[in-house]
């Protein structure tokens, strides 16, 4: 059943966290990312249907926005014990395989998630300079089996306002996806 993004109120700062990248093991925090102009925190997940149909865009966009200064971080905080294609082991094949360039962190207490109200895979937050929210919701209007084509859209106008020092487009459509997978 698909569940949609809780939309928290456009303000609210980014929430501070502490994880393990499953790739490389090293700890990332959210002030790692202080220097950006901005901050993407995208929770995803591997085994989601709604993430492996944005999957490819989404990594796309993560290079390109990446290069232009955006922070990007991933974090899978579902419950591994239920749904183990979400284990770190599985995580870090995965950002291997597909070259992710960002960590894709471990929330294994599942408080980072919770901290940051994400109700589905993918729930996008795009952070200011300043740490607060700008942006949530979905990455574009293409779902699985639809023809709509992944483009991210949605994303890429509000990153593109927030790195030109503009004001984010005030219309945003929730996500959709998969909910997150509490234990």
């Amino acid at each position: 059943m698909a569940v949609q993004s809780a939309m928290n109120p456009l303000g609210t700062p980014a929430a501070p966290f502490a994880l393990p990248d499953a790739a490389s093991g090293r700890i990332v925090r959210l002030e790692d990312f202080a220097g950006a102009p901005g901050l993407l925190v995208g929770f995803l997940c591997n085994h989601c249907p709604y993430v492996k149909h944005i999957l490819d865009g989404f990594i796309d966009f993560a290079r390109e926005y990446g290069a232009r200064g955006l922070g990007i971080v991933a974090i899978c905080s579902n419950d591994a014990s239920t749904h183990p294609e979400d284990a770190p082991s599985e995580m870090a094949t995965l950002a291997r395989a597909r070259a992710f360039p960002f960590p894709y962190l471990v929330d294994e207490s599942q408080a980072v998630a919770r901290a940051y109200a994400a109700a589905c895979t993918p729930d996008l937050f795009l952070y200011g300079r300043d740490g607060r929210l700008v942006y949530r919701g979905q990455f574009d209007a293409s779902r699985p089996g639809s023809k709509t084509p992944v483009t991210g859209q949605d994303l890429r106008a509000a990153a593109d306002a927030l790195l030109a020092g503009q004001p984010v487009p005030a219309k945003q459509i929730p996500s959709t996806g998969c909910s997150i997978k509490w234990k």
